[in-house]
């Protein structure tokens, strides 16, 4: 909806948008048009709820003199692991490599997985907006290439796996564009709560 998300892209344009990969900062930026963004050394929590690995991050930033904050924080979880490796999917990738992950799956049978992004916007120390996108299908061997866990993650209603779509068609099944429209809501949600005396974010 043309003009609709004018004020929203302004508010997320002008916080530092906290990644060291380009990937993200291109899909982000296809979204959401060009981001301020820094590489920092954040510490990494390890914690299977996104959420507290997302604040965690946003307030080592604040503290280092960045406000507002964007952090993404992306997590695979796999139905035959009770939902690990969950937020803590870099180190399996990083142990395992994808094929490891896999085989993780395929050998109890069940290759069932979903991918989870949740960006958190850090307005200050005790004000977090919340955006979250999943997407459900299953790890596969390893077919294409991307980065991290694409080659292996095959969406529910696709032949392919994200390793191996064009930018047009991963942005159809991308989690990180699910979940940038959820935070663009819940923004909005934010500020139409202000009009009505409403101080607190959303608990989104």
């Amino acid at each position: 909806m043309p003009g609709r998300w004018d004020k929203i892209d302004k508010v997320l344009q002008d916080a530092f948008f906290v990644t060291g990969n380009r990937f993200k900062l291109e899909e982000v930026e296809a979204v959401l048009g060009k981001m301020r963004h820094v590489d920092l050394d954040l510490p990494e929590l390890q914690e299977l709820e996104p959420r507290k690995v997302v604040i965690a991050k946003a307030q080592a930033a604040l503290n280092q003199g960045y406000s507002p904050v964007l952090i993404e924080d992306t997590s695979l979880s796999l139905v035959a692991l009770n939902g690990l490796p969950g937020p803590l999917i870099k180190w399996f990738l990083k142990a395992l490599g994808s094929e490891g992950v896999y085989q993780l799956a395929a050998t109890r049978n069940d290759c069932r997985a979903e991918v989870r992004t949740i960006f958190g916007l850090a307005l200050g120390p005790q004000s977090f907006i919340y955006g979250e996108g999943i997407v459900a299908g299953e790890v596969v061997p390893p077919r294409g290439s991307g980065f991290g866990w694409d080659s292996i993650f095959q969406p529910t209603g696709s032949s392919k796996t994200m390793g191996e779509m064009s930018k047009e068609e991963k942005a159809l099944f991308s989690m990180r564009v699910k979940a940038l429209h959820d935070l663009r809501n819940q923004l909005e949600r934010f500020y139409q709560g202000q009009k009505h005396g409403q101080k607190e974010p959303p608990k989104g």
